[in-house]
């Protein structure tokens, strides 16, 4: 057996079994792939792949075990094939943040500034989407590592550390009645269209919960990924904003005002995800520990080594 069999293995996967598109994604033929899965079959004395005709369907029982295990082996040859290059250039590379809209935003420009000044010689990269989407970037390995509030705490192959905590925000035009309240109540914001996340970004989750828990049904008019888009929609006067604290800025957004909603909402906790088992050149530890001044490069290492269930904020 060899690496190339176990690649052929994994592209196969990931392209639902198609094995063409396999073929096409590591730029080699179909037939090709096709011989060398089922000489690995042969070797092993088992089928990985259940088949209908020549068509490859799924995993079979043992396939699901071997797959596991060839992750596992070209996660490890990537590791090493890192700290060989890590070795040979300790300021120099390419680091791939998978990251929301929110937090390339408002989060991360005083972090990669910072980034930038120590290692000016590392290619920088952001990509964004929502928060399933990063965790599926870095399990894919498109990305070093993810920064979101929702999901990426569900993928078991990935470690998960909090970063900060923060709270959701009214936000509205400065002569709107909610000004006049005190402590704004569910009720109160139920008065007026809303404007808001889509649900799978920034704690909407938990918005839509404090509204059904008291069986209050908002009236949210539009949802969407970008707090510069709530906020601009806010001020054309089509509802009250709810957005990340974060994404406020009193100086910067001067046509608007915010109003503490966070104790109807809860604290929200944005993490930063790596993949399990991965090897991180040393400037990864430092734009993390950039990210959030909690987490340490020792920590970060406690937690991939599986001792992470006490670094909670």
């Amino acid at each position: 057996m060899n690496l190339h069999q176990f690649r052929f293995v994994r592209e196969a996967v990931r392209q639902k079994f198609n094995l063409t598109e396999a073929a096409k994604a590591l730029f080699t033929s179909q037939p090709g792939v096709s011989k060398a899965i089922i000489e690995l079959e042969e070797e092993l004395g088992v089928d990985i792949f259940a088949r209908h005709g020549k068509r490859v369907r799924n995993l079979t029982e043992p396939g699901r075990i071997i797959f596991e295990s060839i992750e596992r082996i070209l996660l490890e040859v990537d590791s090493l094939k890192r700290i060989g290059k890590d070795y040979a250039a300790q300021d120099q590379g390419n680091l791939t943040i998978a990251t929301t809209h929110t937090q390339a935003r408002y989060s991360l420009p005083l972090a990669v500034a910072e980034f930038k000044k120590r290692f000016p010689k590392v290619r920088l990269s952001i990509l964004q989407g929502n928060p399933t989407q990063v965790a599926e970037m870095v399990r894919h390995e498109q990305a070093d590592l993810a920064i979101a509030t929702e999901a990426i705490a569900e993928y078991k192959d990935l470690v998960s550390l909090p970063c900060y905590q923060w709270q959701h925000i009214a936000v509205v035009p400065p002569d709107h009645p909610l000004l006049q309240s005190s402590s704004v109540s569910l009720d109160d914001l139920a008065q007026y269209p809303l404007i808001t996340y889509d649900a799978a970004f920034a704690g909407r989750a938990k918005i839509d919960q404090a509204f059904a828990l008291r069986h209050i049904q908002p009236d949210v008019v539009l949802e969407a990924i970008d707090a510069d888009v709530i906020k601009t929609y806010v001020e054309l006067g089509l509802g009250v904003g709810l957005l990340a604290s974060v994404a406020f800025d009193a100086e910067r957004d001067r046509n608007l005002r915010a109003v503490p909603v966070g104790h109807l909402f809860g604290n929200n906790v944005t993490r930063v995800a790596l993949k399990q088992g991965a090897y991180l050149r040393s400037y990864v530890y430092t734009m993390v520990e950039l990210l959030s001044p909690i987490l340490t490069r020792k920590l970060i290492e406690q937690a991939l080594r599986g001792e992470h269930e006490m670094y909670e904020l």
